[in-house]
């Protein structure tokens, strides 16, 4: 079957819909079905493949006047946004509301928001719901999120991957920069979110490849038939360093480097 990926945002997570016989190109702007109910996004890919899944229908392309009402939208949900943040604040919530989008249809108001713990915010959607009769939703995102949402330039001076081009986030760890033999130092290794730098996952895999054929730092090795400890290790020109009796000698794990 025919399938074609939508995002509803710029570098948003790409959604996949049944496109049927609506003949639709990359780069479009369509009008699909969700569980939300409309919304209004731009195709990002079609290809045909198959799917596991039953997929929603996109609906049809969108036209001039669908595009005039996504505007709309835009400016509405961004007054609301002011609107919540004044009503979060007079019923005293701990929260951060983060942005807000209406569904193309306008059958629902999301509110995207950041709290160090459990909000009961019952009383501000009722309030919400009140003031714009259609149906609220809060959802509480976390730091990695915001980030996205929020934008910025990273330590390499460079936009956010998360804000720039990345579409999903994907787990990092603390054995990515462990793989990489980098210093474990937060200033380092954490991003402007506080968490974990993105781009520490993008290397990874070449990373434990290369490793395979050095010792570990501190490890007890042979070197000409002497004893020697490790002392320092240099991935990608596949090299490391031995302590032999205070000696300090560098050895070639195999006469290759991993490319960089």
């Amino acid at each position: 079957m025919r399938i074609c990926g939508v995002s509803f945002k710029e570098n948003g997570k790409v959604y996949h819909f049944n496109p049927s016989d609506i003949e639709i190109n990359k780069d479009d702007y369509v009008i699909v079905e969700t569980e939300k109910g409309e919304q209004y996004g731009k195709v990002i890919f079609v290809s045909e493949k198959e799917s596991q899944n039953m997929l929603k229908n996109v609906l049809r392309v969108a036209t001039e006047s669908d595009y005039s009402r996504y505007l709309k939208n835009l400016a509405d949900a961004k007054s609301a946004l002011v609107e919540a943040r004044e009503m979060a604040t007079s019923l005293d919530l701990d929260m951060q509301i983060i942005d807000s989008n209406y569904t193309f249809d306008r059958r629902q108001l999301l509110f995207n928001f950041i709290a160090d713990s459990r909000v009961d915010f019952r009383e501000l959607v009722k309030m919400l719901a009140g003031r714009f009769k259609t149906r609220i939703e809060l959802h509480q995102i976390g730091v990695r999120d915001k980030a996205k949402e929020i934008g910025g330039l990273g330590q390499c001076g460079m936009p956010l991957c998360c804000s720039s081009f990345l579409n999903r986030i994907e787990t990092i760890t603390i054995n990515m920069a462990k793989n990489q033999n980098i210093a474990l130092n937060p200033t380092k290794i954490n991003g402007s979110c506080g968490r974990l730098l993105c781009c520490l996952s993008y290397e990874d895999d070449q990373y434990i490849e290369c490793r395979k054929n050095l010792p570990s730092v501190g490890q007890e090795v042979k070197v000409d038939g002497r004893k020697a400890r490790v002392v320092s290790i240099d991935i990608l020109n596949q090299s490391y360093k031995v302590n032999i009796d205070g000696d300090i000698k560098e050895i070639k794990a195999d006469g290759r480097k991993c490319s960089k």
